[in-house]
């Protein structure tokens, strides 16, 4: 019975892990090690409760909630004062218009709060409702959009003019 549980949550962790470090990435501000550890928490969290878990009616949903609530709680504990450094590995296929595009986005997201950076991630990343934010914040739906309007206009006032030179038409 244990081995039939293990084979289901190594067979689930192996399909979701990708998903979830893209997620952490966008979390950490593209902290590729702090995305690591926190998917890595979040998968561990997912495998000692892994019984119940598996009941729930999106499995993989509420493994973004455990992500998303694993990286506020690192973000509160008091040893988190890494600070990301100014320059992130090259990802390869990128053009050098692409990367200065992410690394822009990536800088200013950085600024933000780690609960505003949740919010824009669960709602504008994930694409997840404003009710289903709400629900792993454990906020209001009027707080997530609140929230989500003054994250979006400090990312605008952050990036100003430069984000339109960076797009392309």
């Amino acid at each position: 019975m244990k081995r039939r549980y293990e084979e289901e949550f190594m067979a689930f962790a192996a399909a979701r892990s990708a998903p979830l470090f893209r997620s952490a990435c966008v979390l950490t501000s593209g902290d590729m090690h702090l995305a690591e550890d926190l998917v890595q928490d979040t998968l561990g969290r997912m495998y000692a409760n892994w019984r119940r878990i598996e009941q729930v009616d999106d499995p993989a949903a509420y493994t973004h909630t455990v992500l998303v609530r694993t990286y506020l709680s690192y973000r509160r504990r008091r040893s988190s004062s890494e600070q990301p450094t100014d320059t992130l590995p090259d990802s390869g296929a990128a053009t050098e218009h692409d990367t200065t595009l992410r690394l822009t986005l990536l800088d200013a997201l950085g600024r933000l709060s780690a609960r505003d950076r949740a919010v824009l991630l669960l709602r504008y990343w994930e694409d997840r409702s404003v009710e289903q934010t709400a629900a792993i914040l454990q906020v209001r739906p009027g707080a997530v959009r609140n929230q989500s309007m003054r994250a979006l206009a400090r990312i605008r006032d952050l990036l100003g003019h430069e984000l339109s030179e960076l797009v392309s038409p």
